[in-house]
């Protein structure tokens, strides 16, 4: 079934089922040591900058918790948007996982900002009080925003004047570049981001993450804290290989821009019935919008997709890289049904 409930719903670009494919043709040692991972390893390298070590593993949630137990230790606290991955969706694997204290901050965009990290960075050295010592930032973020490299590099900056690491949550980050106009690089180690937990899965991938350290005091600890998270993959040419096509002839841009040119065209679909009202920019392929609660219903008759705020009639729609124009039509002729009833 089609729907615009989300893009982890897409299938998989045929380039990375292929390249899959290719690597499943012979034998090859296990653990990462494959010339699969070597090759995905220096493409990175090309994209992030010779100090990027990508280490491989499973899922974003276990990317995640990887990457911030690298960055703490279990007296830290670690500070994020309220609506943060990590504290909403994750049913709390990077609070148990790392011991530390998730500090939710309230934002009206999803976004954080200096002055609002500011705020909690106190009770450095009072041994009664966690010490905060990394934030958490999505790119894009949960509410379907998108961080600017100067806002990214802002965060970083003040991060840095504390001791403190900056990861950012890379989940759709090709969606973030496309609507930015810049590499990954520029809104990631070049503004000032310490670690990143880079996905493809919303973006044509099937499965797997990098977390990629910028940081080479972190390399270490990363190596063995992602076998005892059991985040390293035996086969993990599987993993590594998917990344080779992706990161060729720019297929994670064309499969952005191809998310984000639907997500604007949606876009306008829904603005044309003013009973729709938008609560976020739309900035990347998801939309959040509020629609009275009979059209609601109808709507939801037809498609699934997901409630954001079931008090308000806040809705969610994702866009994804292989979105059709049949599938805006479809919503189209629906939503004309839908508010021009007798």
């Amino acid at each position: 079934m089609r729907s615009f409930a989300s893009d982890n719903n897409s299938g998989v670009h045929p380039r990375i089922l292929q390249a899959v494919m290719e690597a499943n043709k012979d034998h090859a040692v296990g653990y990462g040591d494959d010339p699969w991972t070597a090759q995905a390893t220096e493409r990175l390298k090309e994209f992030f900058g010779e100090e990027a070590e990508p280490f491989f593993v499973f899922n974003g949630t276990g990317a995640n918790s990887v990457a911030l137990q690298v960055v703490t230790q279990p007296y830290n606290s670690i500070l994020c948007a309220q609506t943060a991955h990590i504290n909403v969706d994750e049913c709390g694997a990077p609070g148990r996982m790392t011991g530390c204290a998730i500090v939710p901050i309230a934002t009206p965009d999803g976004k954080l900002t200096p002055d609002l990290i500011r705020l909690r960075l106190v009770n450095f050295g009072v041994c009664h009080h966690s010490q905060p010592k990394a934030v958490y930032i999505s790119q894009v973020s949960e509410l379907g925003t998108v961080y600017t490299i100067d806002e990214v590099r802002a965060i970083a900056d003040l991060l840095h004047n504390y001791n403190m690491y900056l990861h950012m949550d890379g989940a759709r980050l090709a969606n973030a570049c496309e609507y930015l106009g810049c590499s990954m690089r520029a809104v990631t180690v070049d503004a000032g981001v310490d670690i990143l937990s880079f996905g493809g899965t919303k973006n044509g991938m099937m499965m797997g993450e990098a977390v990629i350290s910028f940081r080479p005091e972190l390399n270490e600890r990363l190596s063995y804290i992602r076998k005892q998270s059991a985040q390293l993959a035996s086969k993990a040419r599987y993993l590594a290989a998917q990344y080779l096509p992706y990161l060729t002839d720019d297929l994670w841009l064309l499969n952005a821009q191809r998310a984000n040119a639907y997500a604007r065209r949606l876009a306008e679909t829904l603005a044309r019935h003013p009973q729709i009202h938008f609560t976020q920019k739309v900035e990347s392929n998801q939309l959040f919008f509020t629609l009275p609660t009979e059209a609601l219903r109808k709507l939801q008759e037809k498609y699934f997709f997901y409630m954001w705020n079931e008090e308000t009639n806040e809705a969610r729609f994702v866009t994804s890289w292989d979105t059709t124009s049949e599938d805006i039509e479809s919503l189209e002729q629906t939503l004309e049904e839908i508010f021009n009833e007798k």
